[in-house]
C-alpha cells in the first residue's frame, strides 16, 4: 500500500527516516556466512530451533545444547555459525528489523485510506509474528545486558521516526486535519505496537485481528476529518 506521492517530492529528512535503521550486527564478530547449501540449511536450522526455544522458555531458560539439540545438530554445529546464545538473538532481532525496514510507507492516491493503514498494518505485523520468540526473549535479555539495552532504545527511536515520518505522508492526502502534534502521536502509537507485539503470543488470530482494528481506528480519526467520502469498506 502507501507509495508515490500525490503531488510532490518528498522531505529530504523523511526519506531519511523511512531508509535508516539500526545495525544490531555492527561490531559482533559473527561468523562467516556459509555459502554451502548444507551449512546454509544447518543455519536456518538453528535460527528455527532458537525461534521456537526462546518462545517456549525465554531467553535465560533457553541454552545452546538445547537449541543444537532441538535443529538436530552436536554443539560444535551451533559456534560454527553464532559464538553465543546472544548472537543468535542479535541475529534473529535483525532480520525482524530487515523485515519492518523492507515496508513500503510512501503514500499513493487511495480509495480508501482507513483500509490502506489497515492493511499495512496487517503487512507489518503478518512479518513480526515470525519472530515472537525472538522478541520475548529480547525483552528478557535487554534487563542485564546494558549494551543490548542501547540497542533496544535505539530500535524504539528507529520506528518511532518511521511511525512519524508514515503519519506525515498521511497528512499529505485529503481530509488531515491540520496541527496534528504527529511526533507525540508516533511516540504512543509505536509503544502500543510493541505492547501488540508482546501479547501477541497470548492472542488468538481474531483478538489481534481486533486489536488491529482499533489502531487503525485510532490512527485515522486522529489524523483524518471525520466528515469525508469512505468507499469500499463495510462501517463497524
Amino acid at each position: 500500500m502507501l507509495r508515490g506521492s500525490p503531488g510532490g517530492s518528498y522531505r529530504p529528512a523523511t526519506e531519511r527516516s523511512l531508509r535508516k535503521r539500526p545495525n544490531l550486527l555492527a561490531g559482533e564478530n559473527l561468523p562467516p556466512q556459509p555459502l554451502q547449501t548444507r551449512s546454509l540449511d544447518k543455519r536456518t536450522r538453528l535460527k528455527a530451533a532458537g525461534l521456537e526455544l526462546f518462545g517456549e522458555k525465554g531467553y535465560e531458560g533457553t541454552s545452546i545444547d538445547e537449541v543444537a539439540r532441538r535443529a538436530k545438530l552436536a554443539v560444535g554445529g551451533f559456534y560454527q555459525h553464532f559464538r553465543s546464545k546472544r548472537q543468535l538473538l542479535l541475529v534473529l532481532m535483525d532480520e525482524l528489523l530487515e523485515g519492518l525496514d523492507r515496508l513500503d510507507l510512501r503514500p499513493r492516491a487511495m480509495t480508501d485510506v482507513w483500509q490502506g493503514i489497515r492493511e499495512l498494518l496487517n503487512r507489518a505485523f503478518s512479518s513480526d509474528l515470525k519472530y515472537l520468540g525472538a522478541y520475548r526473549a529480547w525483552q528478557e535479555a535487554v534487563l542485564s545486558d546494558r549494551d543490548l539495552a542501547q540497542k533496544h532504545q535505539e530500535i524504539h527511536a528507529w520506528t518511532t521516526a518511521r511511525t512519524s515520518a508514515f503519519f506525515q505522508l498521511l497528512q499529505q492526502l485529503p481530509y488531515a486535519r491540520a496541527g496534528i502534534d504527529v511526533t507525540g502521536l508516533a511516540r504512543v502509537m509505536d509503544t502500543l505496537f510493541w505492547s501488540l507485539l508482546s501479547e501477541a503470543v497470548l492472542s488468538s488470530r481474531a483478538q489481534l485481528d481486533q486489536q488491529l482494528d482499533s489502531a487503525t481506528h485510532l490512527i485515522y480519526h486522529s489524523i483524518f476529518k471525520d466528515a469525508q467520502p469512505k468507499r469500499g469498506r463495510k462501517k463497524n
